[in-house]
């Protein structure tokens, strides 16, 4: 595998607290303009930490028998991280819910991984679960900085407490497995991969806790997350990209559904939270095909893919859909499976197929 490098993930993309940072109301923008802030040095301390190195983690006590090992923190409304430890491995649970709520959430997505696809914790070694709650003050994000997880309290005019969903713990700490396996790069359709695997394994991190089929699961990323004055539902949609909020303050959705309406932008690493929708809604017509518990078949696909190591860490769509059939048939031959999938990157409008050069 090619060497690896951590990037700095956000669960809310940038060009949403862009739009945010120039409301009106001071109560609005104010919160916006410090969550943009402190994204940017975080970003930048993830850039030095990649040139100078990151310190190594100690293996988990339990790695050899599959036990999850979780330490929470209490950062204090402070950015220095990781902060006070107030839970570990086993403790009681703690007086603050936030702090529960992300022990759990490690949990949940641990299990889901190691009964769903056989995988001990982020890098399939075991690696602790640490996180940070109660990041610096008004927050409106949570993050993946290649290390541990990071969430935010919101500033409960547009975002409440990102402990909330439990999907948003399961989507920032895939972004852990991705750059354990495949490690796509951070910008274009391989970013916008990355923004899509982490919305799928959130997804079914959420189906899976509330024991959930395919047909049953709203299909929603963050759903819980937006304060009652937002008009929206979540973040984003699998099922019907494009819908997930259309709101005076942060604007319309603007994911795309199918290729049909691919955006070409420079702005969010050339828009790898809006054309992720692509790839999320193969995902979900696949698994609405299969019907039944998403992460059985449709889940095994996608996780047969990020972890064969056939792609570069720069794939496009195309490449990435080539490869999921080459899992699926590998998995399942040409049975409906495969079938249900490439009527799926079809309906997207992602060729399966390679084309032939002309000659």
């Amino acid at each position: 595998m090619e060497a690896i490098h951590p990037v700095f993930c956000t669960i809310v993309p940038p060009h949403v607290l862009d739009k945010l940072a120039r409301a009106e109301d001071p109560a609005l923008a104010g919160p916006a303009r410090r969550t943009l802030e402190a994204d940017a040095q975080q970003r930048t301390h993830r850039r030095l930490t990649t040139v100078i190195g990151a310190p190594s983690l100690a293996p988990s006590p339990g790695a050899a028998d599959n036990k999850v090992h979780r330490l929470i923190h209490d950062a204090q409304h402070k950015t220095d991280l990781p902060g006070k430890v107030v839970r570990k491995e086993g403790a009681e649970p703690f007086k603050d819910a936030t702090v529960n709520r992300a022990y759990a959430g490690l949990g949940a997505t641990f299990e889901l991984l190691l009964k769903a696809f056989g995988r001990n914790s982020i890098d399939g070694e075991g690696m602790p679960l640490i996180a940070s709650v109660h990041f610096d003050r008004d927050y409106g994000n949570a993050f993946w900085d290649g290390e541990q997880m990071v969430f935010g309290d919101g500033d409960g005019e547009i975002f409440l407490d990102f402990t909330l969903p439990v999907d948003v713990m399961g989507h920032e700490l895939a972004h852990g497995v991705t750059q354990h396996t495949a490690n796509f790069s951070y910008f274009g359709q391989p970013g916008a991969l990355n923004e899509s695997m982490s919305d799928v394994i959130g997804s079914l991190v959420k189906q899976y806790v509330n024991d959930q089929t395919a047909a049953e699961a709203d299909w929603l990323i963050g759903q819980g997350l937006l304060a009652e004055r937002v008009q929206g539902v979540a973040l984003r949609s699998m099922k019907a990209p494009g819908t997930a909020y259309d709101d005076d303050v942060l604007g319309k959705d603007p994911q795309p559904a199918t290729m049909d309406d691919y955006v070409t932008t420079g702005r969010d690493n050339g828009g790898v939270h809006i054309n992720s929708g692509i790839p999320n809604h193969a995902f979900y017509l696949l698994a609405d095909a299969l019907g039944g518990k998403a992460w059985e078949r449709a889940g095994q696909i996608w996780y047969d893919t990020l972890t064969a190591g056939t792609l570069s860490t720069t794939p496009t769509f195309a490449d990435f859909a080539q490869a999921t059939v080459a899992a699926s048939r590998a998995r399942y031959h040409d049975g409906e499976e495969t079938q249900a999938l490439l009527k799926a990157w079809e309906q997207v409008g992602v060729p399966t197929t390679q084309k032939k050069a002309k000659l």
